[in-house]
């Protein structure tokens, strides 16, 4: 049989081994809807672009740390004895001077005699004022530094008395565990210049004692077995 005429034979007996093509119309119609959602290609963005948005995050930035600048400067002018309209040169020069100023200040506090320093110390010397009401009594100034207790005051109060000293003039200034003791005293009318080494002495004692009170604080007592 020829070809022609078994592929005849067979389409006529079953068409499952031949399905026909499907038709123009339907292939049109999947060409359309296919060509309708074409794949773009994906395109970086330009380095223009790239430059645009660095310079514009820059340029924000740039304000935000003006504005920051202003207010700062604004409260210092709130701060210091200037008014509103004191520009930013003028006003760090005020800045500066105020704080060579406060410098200054505390230095001469941390030098001062009413503060307390880290070593023990004693003086007595008469001064040249009569803060006594000029009846021939004589002043002096004394002045203790040494570690803070409790009973310290009482133990001067009651070496004033026994010396017949009366206090014109006392300042106490304590700090971490230390403190100074800066007294002006004056004699009674029947004592004179000797009680500037009594007293002296009185506070050296004082002194001695406070550091043995220390040293046993510090060792603690002794048990014998």
């Amino acid at each position: 049989m020829e070809n022609s005429e078994l592929y005849q034979f067979l389409s006529n007996t079953n068409h499952s081994f031949f399905p026909k093509p499907e038709s123009s119309t339907m292939q049109q119609s999947f060409s359309a809807s296919f060509s309708s959602y074409p794949l773009e290609p994906f395109h970086a963005p330009p380095l223009q672009d790239k430059a645009l948005a660095a310079l514009r995050n820059h340029k924000e930035a740039e304000k935000r740390r003006r504005e920051r600048i202003n207010a700062h400067l604004n409260k210092l002018r709130t701060l210091l004895p200037c008014n509103s309209k004191t520009d930013k040169a003028s006003l760090l020069a005020k800045v500066v001077e105020r704080l060579r100023e406060l410098k200054q200040r505390m230095s001469e506090i941390t030098n001062s005699e009413t503060f307390p320093s880290e070593t023990d110390e004693i003086s007595v010397l008469s001064t040249s004022g009569d803060e006594g009401g000029g009846d021939g009594r004589v002043i002096f100034r004394a002045s203790l530094c040494c570690e803070d207790r409790s009973d310290l005051i009482p133990d001067l109060v009651e070496i004033l008395k026994s010396l017949h000293l009366t206090t014109l003039k006392a300042e106490i200034a304590t700090l971490g565990g230390r403190t100074r003791n800066v007294l002006v005293v004056a004699t009674d009318k029947d004592h004179g210049v000797e009680s500037i080494h009594f007293l002296h002495s009185s506070l050296n004692s004082l002194l001695q004692h406070n550091a043995t009170s220390k040293r046993r604080r510090l060792v603690g007592p002794k048990f014998i077995a």
